[in-house]
Order: C-alpha cells, then sequence, then structure tokens
C-alpha cells in the first residue's frame, strides 16, 4: 500500500492519451523493489494498458566524485537487470537528470518521479514541473514519515520532532510487495548511452575527481544492503542500545551508504529489525536512529534552505564563538593536513583514515573529529567550510541531509548551551575523557585492518 500523503501531483498537466509508456524519473530512490514510486508507476501503466519506463540522468553532482559515482553506477547496474526481469524498461542517459525526464516525457502517459530534499534535487524537480506538458507525480518514498506530514516548521532538535513521529509512524510501517507488471517494456526501442557494463569507462567519460577513488569495503546495491542487514539482525540488533556508541564493538548497520544513495528503503529497515524481535531497548535505540534522527535531517533540509551556510547556525551559537575567537588555540592546521592525517591526535588520525580509505567512520568518531576541527581551526568560519568539504568529498555518504545536519550539530544546531570551555564558548566540546568510554587503542588497530583490506 502506498499512503496518499506519499503522493503528490506537481503541475496542472493531464494525461495524455497517446502516451506510449508511463514513465518513472529515477533520482533518489534508486531501487528496484520496495520503493513506491516504481510501484505506482507501474500501477498507473497497468491502469492504462501501457508498459512502464524507467528513465535516469547521469550528469555531474556538486562535490561528487568517482567513489560516489563508482557506489552509484554499480547499484543502477542491479537495478538495471532486476527491472528488465520485472518487465520494465530502464533508460540511462549522459543527461541533466530534470532534462533527461523531460526528453523521455515527450511519449509518455504521465510522469511519476521521486522526492529529494537538497537544493539540486529540489531545483530539478520545480524545473521539469514548470516545462512538461503532461501530469507529473512526486512520491516521498525515502523517508517513513513524509516531511510535511512529521511536521509543517523548522523543529528545534530531536526532543520536538520525536514525539510527532512516533505518533504516525504506524501508519507508514507497512510492506510494499512488487505489483506485477501487466504490459513488458520489452519491445520498446529506447536506447542508452551510459554502459553499465563498463563502470570504469562511465567514471572517465564523465570527467570527475579521478583523486578519492571506490572503495572495497561496501558493495554497492539492495541486494548487498539486505546482506549487510542480515548480519545486522543476527549480530548487530542485540547488542545495539549498549554498544551502538563503541567504535571497536561492530554494533551499528552500516546502513548510511545505502541509504543516501536509495538503495534500501527505510521503511524496509524499521520492518525487518521488528521482524528480528530483538530486546525492546535495542529495537528502540535502532528506530531512534533510523527515523527520528534522520527524519530530523531531512526536516532541517527542507525547512532551511540555506543548510549549507554557516549564518543559519542557532544564534546563541554563533554569538559564543564569536565571543571566543580570540581564545589561545594550542594547535592549528589546514583543510590539506587534516586530509593527511598530519595531526598531533593519532585517534584523530586513525578516524580520518578510515574516512579516507574506506569512506565511513563510526559516528562517535565522527563527532569527535567534527569537534576537533572546530578546536583546531582558526575561526568557526573556517572549520564549518573544512568540515563541510572533507565530509562532502570522503564519505560515501558525503552531500546527505545527515551530513548537513551532523555539521552543524559540532556547532549547536539541534543541541543547548552547555558549560563556557576553552574555543568553544557554550557549544558542546569533547576532549580526551571521550576515550574512557571505549578502547581507543582496538579501534586504531581495527582501521589499520580496514585500511590494509582496501590495498590493491
Amino acid at each position: 500500500m502506498i499512503q496518499s500523503s506519499r503522493i503528490k501531483v506537481l503541475n496542472d498537466a493531464p494525461e495524455r492519451a497517446d502516451g506510449a509508456y508511463v514513465l518513472y524519473w529515477m533520482q533518489q530512490s534508486q531501487r528496484a523493489e520496495f520503493n513506491p514510486a516504481l510501484e505506482l508507476a507501474i500501477e498507473e501503466a497497468n491502469r492504462l494498458g501501457l508498459p512502464t519506463v524507467v528513465g535516469f540522468g547521469v550528469t555531474a553532482y556538486p562535490e561528487a566524485n568517482a567513489r560516489h559515482y563508482d557506489f552509484m553506477l554499480r547499484g543502477l547496474a542491479e537495478v538495471q537487470a532486476r527491472l528488465v526481469e520485472r518487465g520494465v524498461a530502464f533508460v540511462i542517459r549522459r543527461k541533466a537528470p530534470n532534462e533527461l525526464a523531460l526528453e523521455l516525457s515527450r511519449q509518455a502517459a504521465l510522469v511519476v518521479c521521486d522526492r529529494g530534499y537538497l537544493k539540486p534535487q529540489r531545483a530539478w524537480r520545480e524545473a521539469l514541473a514548470k516545462t512538461i506538458d503532461r501530469r507529473l507525480i512526486q512520491v516521498e518514498g525515502d523517508v517513513v514519515v513524509p516531511v510535511e506530514t512529521a511536521s509543517p516548521k523548522h523543529e528545534f532538535a530531536a526532543r520536538t520532532i520525536r514525539p510527532k513521529i512516533q505518533r504516525l509512524r504506524e501508519d507508514y510501517l507497512v510492506d510494499l510487495p512488487a505489483t506485477p507488471v501487466s504490459v513488458r517494456a520489452d519491445q520498446l526501442n529506447l536506447a542508452s548511452n551510459v554502459d553499465l557494463s563498463d563502470i570504469a569507462a562511465v567514471l572517465v567519460e564523465l570527467k570527475l575527481d579521478m583523486s578519492v577513488g571506490p572503495v572495497k569495503r561496501f558493495v554497492a546495491g539492495q541486494a548487498a544492503a539486505r546482506e549487510r542487514l542480515a548480519q545486522f539482525l543476527e549480530d548487530g540488533l542485540g547488542r545495539y542500545s549498549a554498544e551502538r556508541g563503541i567504535p571497536e564493538a561492530a554494533a551499528g548497520s552500516h546502513m548510511s551508504p545505502y541509504l543516501h544513495f536509495g538503495q534500501i528503503s527505510p521503511v524496509e529497515l524499521a520492518l525487518a529489525a521488528r521482524e528480528a524481535k530483538p530486546g525492546s531497548e535495542d529495537l528502540a535505540s535502532y528506530l531512534e536512529e533510523l527515523i527520528v534522527r534522520r527524519e530530523l535531517a531531512m526536516n532541517h533540509v527542507f525547512y532551511e534552505p540555506a543548510y549549507d551556510d554557516y549564518r543559519t547556525l542557532p544564534e546563541w551559537a554563533r554569538k559564543t564563538l564569536v565571543a571566543h575567537a580570540a581564545d589561545p588555540r594550542p594547535h592549528l592546521y589546514t583543510r590539506e593536513q587534516f586530509e593527511a592525517c598530519e595531526t598531533h591526535d593519532r585517534y584523530w588520525n586513525a578516524a580520518m583514515r578510515e574516512m579516507r580509505e574506506t569512506g565511513y567512520m563510526h559516528n562517535h568518531m565522527r563527532m569527535y573529529w567534527g569537534k576537533k576541527i572546530l578546536q583546531w581551526s582558526r575561526t568557526p568560519e573556517e572549520a564549518w567550510d573544512v568540515l563541510l568539504r572533507i565530509n562532502n568529498r570522503w564519505f560515501l555518504d558525503g552531500r546527505d541531509a545527515n551530513s548537513f545536519m551532523n555539521v552543524g550539530w559540532i556547532f549547536g544546531l539541534h543541541d543547548r548551551p552547555w558549560g563556557p570551555q576553552p574555543v568553544f564558548g557554550t557549544v558542546r566540546s569533547m576532549g580526551p575523557n571521550t576515550f574512557k568510554k571505549f578502547n581507543a587503542e582496538a579501534y586504531v588497530a581495527a582501521v589499520d585492518r580496514l585500511v590494509e583490506a582496501e590495498r590493491p
């Protein structure tokens, strides 16, 4: 079942009776199963007696590099194969996403799209809605509770959005079976110009930043995401509440890269976690991170259009950081030194190595990593810029709503004032005491093993 609150018509144009197919313009929800936009497109195609076509446009994206595109394209290769099995055509071309959608819409009866919340994603959908001459339907399938249903405003913190989401979430935690395809698309002649059987060549053609290369730690695609999920349900979920904050314990789900690229549904994850019947504290802790915290990030970037601008941080946080701008900073580093892991702190360097070499970092270390960049930069504005650039460059899930929220949290977003500290003022700080909560040497050893595994 696709809830009506997930569905929104974006323009006033009608269906076209002369359409040859129903088009699903895929952008955010990059999966062939448990995808509400895809299932709605198939339902509409069945209603009209038409085949279904999925179109995907590949072009440059701000700050994305070979690491990100390799992961995305490998996931799309799986999408292509699975769609063909289902009788749905898949077309991928080197073209701006909204332009690809407009191009393919000219033979479509109507168009379905998924929903994204970041500025480039919203701009693509707005541009298409203004230019398309047939109905455009958006389906919101990468959150549990649709953003505007959860809250009509920018939320102050997790504690303010939590009761709103918890009150609604059961209405949306519903299975989504695959819709049988009535009219197969095998006879349609729609050419692609991106060869997903030779991804290395595609990366070269796209003229990407190749200095940040693919990683071995994460295998792309919905099947790989489900394999990781099964491992987490077997080994990690039962320890989640007690050990998720321990970097070396490996109790996390490692789903963030897959969620970022829409390669797995958060609803599927939540349902699978409940089905596993873990302890109540473990389930509650996992759903808090998966739903409440993640959807707080969606709320933030949706209701704060300047989410990437330092000036939109809470006023109290900016004021206290200005008041402490002249505080002594015993250690100062440049962005290049941070990226080269050339600080005096071996635990911070280990965290940066994990990010740089594997595209991931444990969440507890992400907090420490970010707080130290704020402490070791000349100004908070410089720290903001460095954090966003490094975050978006090296993390597989960089450039995500969660990324912008997590960087903002380093500077006081969704937090409260704490006791004053040098440099930080009343913004929460993190110091050596954090290493009393886990075995830091074991974490360094784990990073060494991960880095070794990435070598050719």
